[in-house]
């Protein structure tokens, strides 16, 4: 069961989940509002996990465009985690979903987050992994994107930089390297 609150009528169409660390560089925020707003502009729904960092701003990028975006929460659809992020959920209900598999009123729980994760996997064509370190929960997301079939993305960083370590080990593993919308929009068009 999926508990929706706001449209479900995005859950049927054509989403890519934006995924990334949760303590982003400026960078990352950067190239997860603009790859989510290109992205968004060109009818994909994009759905992330509305978790600070790269979740927030995969979801902005949407509504900035004036797209679609869909959350998954590791909580009930009542229950916004963080809180601060209410007045986003709101913005993301009315015009996309919110979207989980716990009960209304349940809390969040860190084991409910790698629940969640499947479920961004599994409602979209392919997982992009913007910034990740290598113990993250987007590479839970990414591995199971894979498992279920799904394309992943990921794009190149520094080799500095821990937060690109993750999304190294992706391409290494076999992820598609992205450096524009155009790489995803090319191996997702035929999808």
């Amino acid at each position: 069961v999926l508990f929706v609150r706001g449209d479900p009528v995005p859950l049927g169409e054509p989403q890519l989940a934006i995924v990334g660390s949760r303590n982003p560089t400026s960078g990352g925020q950067r190239n997860a509002a603009d790859f989510a707003q290109r992205l968004a502009e060109c009818g994909l729904v994009i759905t992330s996990g509305l978790a600070v960092g790269i979740d927030a701003a995969a979801h902005r990028g949407a509504l900035a465009s004036g797209g679609t975006t869909v959350a998954v929460t590791g909580s009930g659809p009542d229950r916004v985690y963080p809180a601060r992020h209410r007045g986003l959920a709101d913005e993301i209900a009315a015009r996309g979903a919110l979207i989980s598999e716990f009960p209304p009123g349940a809390p969040p729980r860190p084991e409910n987050f790698p629940r969640r994760n499947r479920i961004i996997s599994g409602l979209t064509l392919g997982t992009l992994v913007v910034e990740a370190a290598l113990r993250s929960g987007s590479l839970i997301t990414a591995r199971l994107a894979a498992e279920q079939g799904r394309e992943v993305f990921a794009i190149p960083g520094s080799i500095h930089n821990p937060l690109s370590h993750g999304c190294h080990a992706l391409l290494r593993q076999g992820a598609k390297l992205v450096e524009s919308a155009r790489d995803i929009l090319e191996e997702l068009g035929p999808l």
